[in-house]
């Protein structure tokens, strides 16, 4: 699987991070976290800025929490909050309600396209294909 094409990203360009790329990444999937690599790396040189919802936050923190290893979530919560954290409010609320109802998207998929919306990123990263629906969005996928 080839990396990710972003090169014509704006620099420091805010992009919203979905829940499997960070998975992928953090426990170091052999063959998927190598395609969201080169994206992570423009993330810590600081060309790209990174957004994660409450949603992926308590999906990224289930893997360690399942396992119980406290430590390990820590360290995955350290990096989601280095990040830009979005809250689900009564707005972006109302947004996800409309993408669900003209888009047929599960719950999770419209509340992360319209935290993306709400906050303007330059693209929602994913590893989900239903985003595709969304045309309003660019979708890094």
């Amino acid at each position: 699987m080839e990396p990710l094409a972003f090169d014509d990203l704006p620099e420091r360009a805010l992009l919203l991070i979905d829940s499997a790329p960070i998975i992928y990444v953090l426990e170091g999937h052999a063959r998927l976290a190598a395609r969201f690599h080169p994206l992570f790396a423009a993330h810590a040189a600081g060309r790209l800025r990174f957004a994660v919802t409450t949603i992926t936050i308590a999906e990224v923190l289930t893997g360690p929490l399942r396992v119980a290893d406290e430590a390990l979530a820590r360290r995955y919560r350290a990096v989601l909050e280095s990040w830009q954290p979005i809250n689900l409010d009564a707005g972006i609320a109302e947004g996800a309600a409309r993408l669900r109802a003209s888009l047929r998207l599960g719950l999770a998929d419209a509340v992360q396209a319209a935290s993306a919306l709400a906050i303007n990123a330059s693209a929602l990263v994913t590893h989900d294909r239903d985003f595709s629906r969304v045309r309003s969005l660019r979708i890094l996928s």
